[in-house]
């Protein structure tokens, strides 16, 4: 099967609908597939050999945060001869609403056409722009996919139609056979605690965390508090408690080797996002590596650990709470392992052996449909307008 994907963000930068792209075209090559990607990327960026290039992104604040998009008369042209050179049984768009070259493929595109959405909110000023422009162009769409069941109430609320639930995807192995590293590797005397977050913005929790810690520091003195992700350390250390800071070590941003090494190596990954979250693949990437999660409450996050069985919940946004929690589990590696085991085998759910092949079908199920419709016997009066009666 030829199949094209469109991803709407920039390949420039990290970011889970850009590895979602990249891991069920990766996928579908590996089932034997014809797959081609096309996103933004600038010009100099290493693409993989399925990736083409739809020209230089621009930084755009969207959805309560900043994106990397792509849209225009240019980026139109590039989309336009992609789509023909590609001559796709099947097209995927993802984020069909976010207005970048999803958006212009979707204008342009004719035969199957999937849809994945994966945010959970979509009143931003730039959507509330584009919207009116994309309405037009949805009735295109033959199946529509929302990653969470918080993506398809979005679907449902503002865009129109029904999707199906088809979670993101996690290579599970990969983490589950990552190695440990012995300096990020935590002892009963000196537990260790792992964090991932882009900079410094508040929603994804690091001033929770930071918040949080003081408990768990004086109650264990030698926790150590490993953060990767970019920003300036000097930045994330203003306003900490001495304490709390001297037990951070900032990583920066680190490779997807060494982000599995982190996971399987600490006593305990620790997500306080406070909002905007349509699923958490970070969780079930942590699960994977067999780290014990402990989350804020958020629903997304509460659906992947299973209300709490695979993972310790704590309130959203209340410090006190998650430092309470933290304790409670770095204080019990008998109930750690328990909830590490649980999430180990929840992730597995998760893989994308079982996620892949439920959006293969979906696809086949188009396909399947349209030759079907082309099979079919038309109606005289059809017959007649397309000149085959009597011949």
């Amino acid at each position: 099967m030829r199949i094209g994907i469109v991803c709407p963000y920039s390949f420039d930068v990290p970011g889970g609908v850009q590895f979602h792209v990249r891991d069920l075209a990766e996928h579908l090559l590996g089932q034997g597939h014809d797959v081609s990607v096309l996103a933004p990327a600038d010009s100099d960026t290493l693409l993989q050999d399925y990736v083409v290039s739809a020209g230089r992104a621009t930084p755009v604040r969207y959805n309560g945060s900043v994106a990397r998009l792509n849209f225009g008369p240019v980026s139109a042209a590039k989309v336009g001869r992609w789509l023909e050179r590609g001559d796709f049984d099947v097209l995927h768009l993802h984020e069909p609403v976010t207005p970048s070259i999803s958006v212009l493929a979707l204008f342009a595109a004719q035969g199957p056409i999937v849809a994945t959405f994966h945010t959970s909110m979509l009143r931003s000023r730039t959507m509330q722009t584009a919207y009116p422009l994309v309405r037009p162009s949805l009735e295109k769409i033959a199946a529509r996919i929302a990653v969470s069941e918080d993506a398809r109430r979005t679907v449902t609320t503002h865009v129109g139609g029904d999707a199906v639930v088809i979670p993101n995807g996690v290579y599970v192995d990969r983490f589950a056979d990552a190695s440990r590293r012995p300096e990020w590797t935590g002892t009963e005397q000196r537990p260790t605690v792992a964090f991932l977050g882009r900079g410094g913005g508040a929603g994804k929790g690091r001033p929770v965390v930071a918040a949080g810690l003081p408990g768990g520091v004086q109650g264990l003195p030698g926790l150590g508090v490993l953060v990767a992700g970019p920003g300036d350390p000097d930045a994330a250390r203003d306003g900490m408690p001495p304490g709390v800071a001297d037990a951070c070590e900032f990583l920066g941003a680190v490779s997807d080797e060494d982000k599995a090494s982190l996971l399987a190596s600490a006593g305990v990954y620790v997500a306080p996002n406070t909002g905007g979250e349509s699923f958490g693949i970070i969780l079930i990437e942590a699960m994977s590596a067999g780290a014990c999660v402990l989350a804020s409450d958020l629903p997304a996050f509460s659906r992947v650990l299973d209300g709490g069985a695979a993972g310790r919940l704590f309130r959203n946004e209340d410090p006190a709470d998650l430092g309470r929690c933290l304790l409670e589990l770095l204080r019990d590696p008998a109930g750690r392992r328990v909830l590490a085991d649980a999430g180990a085998r929840r992730a597995r759910l998760f893989d994308w052996s079982v996620v892949g092949g439920r959006v293969l079908a979906v696809y086949e199920t188009l396909v399947e449909g349209r030759a079907a419709a082309r099979a079919a016997p038309q109606p005289g009066w059809q017959r007649f307008l397309r000149g085959g009666v009597g011949r």
